[in-house]
C-alpha cells in the first residue's frame, strides 16, 4: 500500500475503537444511528440504525456526506452484505409538518430499531438521544465521522433517501430532485416558483418565505407513491430487513 493507503486505512480501523471498547466490557451488540434529509424543503426524513459485525472491516467507511455518490453506494452494499443488523425507518411529509422535523426525526431513529431484527443492546447517535428509547445510549458530536456503525447508519439512511428523491424526480423531473434531493438551491427555489408547491414539500419549511412574500407559488396536485412503499421496495432489493 502507498502512504494515502495506508492513511485511509488508518483512519477507518480508528472508527472502530469506540465499538471494540465496548465489546471488551461485554457489549457486544452496539448499533449505530443516523438520518438523512433533516434540511430539505421536501420528502421524507429517513433514519437508519446498524450493528456492524465485529470481526469485518469495510473499506472506505465514512460519514456519508464525505463521500461521492457512486462511493456511497458502493460502500452501502458492502455495509448490507458485512452488517449483522439493519434497519431502516422514516417519517413522512405530513408527520414532519405535524410534530417538528426534530420529533419526526426521534420517531424515524425508533422506526428504523423497531424494524432490525436483532435488537442493539447499546445505541450511538449523531449528537442526538432518542427519548423513550429504552436502551441505553450515548449521543455523540460528529458521531458520523467518529464510529463505524454510526457512518454505516449515516450511508444506509443517505443512499434510501435518495433513491427516494429519485422516484419523486421520475414523476416531476422538472423540480429537479435527482440532482439536488430537494435542498433549498436555488434551482429548487425557482422550480417552486415556476410549477408550484408539491404535496410532498414541506409546507413548514416554506411558510416563512412565503408569509414574507419572497416565494409565490400556487398549490400543485400530483399523485406520488407513500414514501415507505418506495423505501420498502428498494431495501427489498439487499435483502432488507435483515
Amino acid at each position: 500500500m502507498n502512504e494515502k493507503e495506508v492513511k485511509e486505512r488508518e483512519r477507518v480501523s480508528e472508527l472502530y475503537r469506540i465499538e471494540d471498547e465496548l465489546h471488551k466490557k461485554g457489549i457486544e451488540l452496539v448499533g449505530g444511528t443516523d438520518e438523512a434529509g433533516r434540511g430539505p424543503l421536501a420528502g421524507p426524513v429517513v433514519a437508519a440504525c446498524v450493528i456492524l459485525k465485529p470481526d469485518v472491516f469495510i473499506d472506505h467507511l465514512n460519514d456519508s456526506k464525505k463521500l461521492s455518490e457512486k462511493r456511497r453506494e458502493e460502500v452501502f452494499k458492502e455495509i448490507v452484505e458485512n452488517a449483522l443488523s439493519i434497519g431502516v425507518g422514516l417519517s413522512d411529509v405530513a408527520e414532519i409538518d405535524e410534530i417538528n422535523i426534530l420529533q419526526a426525526d426521534y420517531r424515524a431513529m425508533k422506526r428504523a430499531i423497531a424494524a432490525m431484527k436483532t435488537k442493539p443492546q447499546f445505541v450511538i447517535g449523531d449528537a442526538v438521544k432518542i427519548p423513550d428509547l429504552g436502551i441505553d445510549q450515548n449521543p455523540l458530536v460528529k458521531a458520523d465521522a467518529k464510529v463505524a456503525a454510526v457512518a454505516a447508519a449515516s450511508i444506509i439512511a443517505k443512499v434510501t433517501r435518495d433513491y427516494i428523491m429519485r422516484v419523486y424526480d421520475s414523476v416531476v423531473p422538472e423540480y429537479g430532485f435527482a440532482k439536488h434531493k430537494a435542498y433549498g438551491t436555488k434551482a429548487h427555489y425557482e422550480a417552486i416558483e415556476k410549477y408550484g408547491i408539491l404535496p410532498i414539500h414541506r409546507r413548514t419549511f416554506l411558510q416563512k418565505g412565503i408569509e414574507a412574500g419572497k416565494l409565490v407559488a400556487k398549490e400543485r396536485e400530483v399523485a406520488f407513491e407513500d414514501p415507505n412503499q418506495i423505501m420498502n421496495d428498494f431495501l427489498r432489493q439487499y435483502g432488507l430487513p435483515d
